[in-house]
């Protein structure tokens, strides 16, 4: 997948988006916009209590727009959560979402919109192109820098009963307005500036070399690469910088276009195992990973990830291969344990008898597909012993 003697066909989504400081506040021009008349506020009960979902409620009253808050929405959001809200869009008569928060209330927020478009469970839709009937218009406020789901054609919903997340991927789930304000990001803590982060740098890492990739994700991918490398730790130092809050929160956009339109890997296919069996963080569970898959990868696309770590301010003068593949792994595992993200899947409470299950679920994931090298069960199940 280095070079390619063709030039592939390939297709590129994205909503409108408007990136500034107080763009959440226009919540109520774009609902009036879209025709809205009583939107569903999907959001956390932190980022209420933290006083970002108030300004966007005043500008829906001031356009008269009536709304009605659901707040019923938990890290790695389940599909109960997703259904009890289609239920609250159905009862209210709403017509429009708008959602406020990191990828979980997104994510939460289009799993409700396709649910009342559509009928049924929201993980009747698991997979690619499995949405016939658009949702109801969706207003995103993204509130972290990292998830990307604000301009993104994933939706990644918790399947409870099976203990995997479910990966849904349709232009239908890309939302028509993306608001994207970096004031949010001062209230964030250390931990999850953190684990955002790391999640919006495995993103691009893994659309780059994704074998889905073009020359629109690559710009994308490696502009945000530098973004983030810049200005993350210094977000994580001094959090009510806006000028570096900003920065990162167009690392994050930039990110969240180039792995929507080249998708993944197998880090995301083998968090997403992890985060549905164990309920752990999402960025974290990213980070502990991404050394470890970059390394197995490597064999498939040396120069791309050459590429990245030049990105990353490496040296590579005078290298040998092997030398410059161990530069690359430890420059991504300096970073990481720079932004104090130190533990291992151990630490998290990870077992080895765990393994067999999670590497299963990660080898069906449709993040799986688009890896640059095609990895065994027992391939996973190495990776993931690596991690321990």
């Amino acid at each position: 997948m280095e070079t390619s003697g063709s030039f592939e066909l390939r297709k590129f989504v994205a909503p409108e988006f408007v990136l500034g400081t107080d763009a959440r506040l226009l919540a109520g021009r774009y609902a009036k916009n879209l025709g809205a008349r009583n939107v569903l506020v999907v959001t956390g009960p932190n980022i209420i209590r933290q006083g970002w979902v108030k300004g966007v409620t005043d500008e829906l009253a001031a356009e008269e727009i009536n709304h009605t808050i659901f707040s019923s929405v938990t890290p790695n959001p389940r599909d109960h959560e997703v259904m009890n809200g289609a239920q609250v869009f159905k009862e209210s008569g709403c017509d429009c979402i708008v959602a406020i928060g990191g990828g979980s209330p997104i994510d939460c927020a289009k799993g409700i919109g396709i649910v009342s478009s559509n009928g049924g469970n929201i993980l009747d839709y698991e997979g690619v192109d499995n949405i016939p009937i658009p949702a109801p218009p969706l207003i995103c406020i993204p509130t972290t820098a990292g998830t990307g789901a604000d301009v993104s054609q994933f939706a990644i919903i918790n399947d409870t009963k099976r203990r995997v997340k479910i990966a849904i991927v349709s232009k239908k789930t890309v939302p028509d307005i993306a608001l994207i304000d970096p004031l949010p990001l001062t209230t964030l803590s250390h931990e999850l500036t953190a684990h955002t982060g790391m999640d919006a740098i495995t993103h691009s890492v893994e659309a780059y070399v994704s074998n889905a990739s073009s020359p629109v994700t690559d710009i994308n991918a490696l502009e945000s690469i530098s973004l983030m490398h810049a200005h993350l730790l210094s977000a994580v130092k001094n959090p009510k910088n806006v000028a570096h809050r900003y920065q990162t929160m167009v690392g994050s956009l930039l990110a969240g276009l180039a792995f929507s339109n080249a998708s993944l890997g197998a880090v995301h296919a083998m968090a997403h195992s992890l985060g549905g069996f164990s309920d752990l963080p999402h960025g974290e569970c990213n980070a502990l990973l991404l050394e470890h898959v970059m390394a197995f990868n490597y064999p498939a696309c040396p120069k791309r990830y050459e590429t990245i770590g030049k990105t990353l301010g490496l040296d590579f003068s005078g290298c040998s291969v092997a030398e410059k593949k161990e530069k690359i792994i430890s420059g991504i595992a300096s970073l990481r344990e720079t932004l104090g993200v130190s533990e291992t899947l151990s630490d998290l409470g990870v077992k080895k008898q765990d393994i067999p299950s999670l590497s299963r679920n990660a080898l069906q994931d449709p993040c799986m597909a688009t890896n640059p090298r095609k990895p065994t069960i027992k391939d996973i199940e190495r990776i993931y012993e690596e991690a321990l």
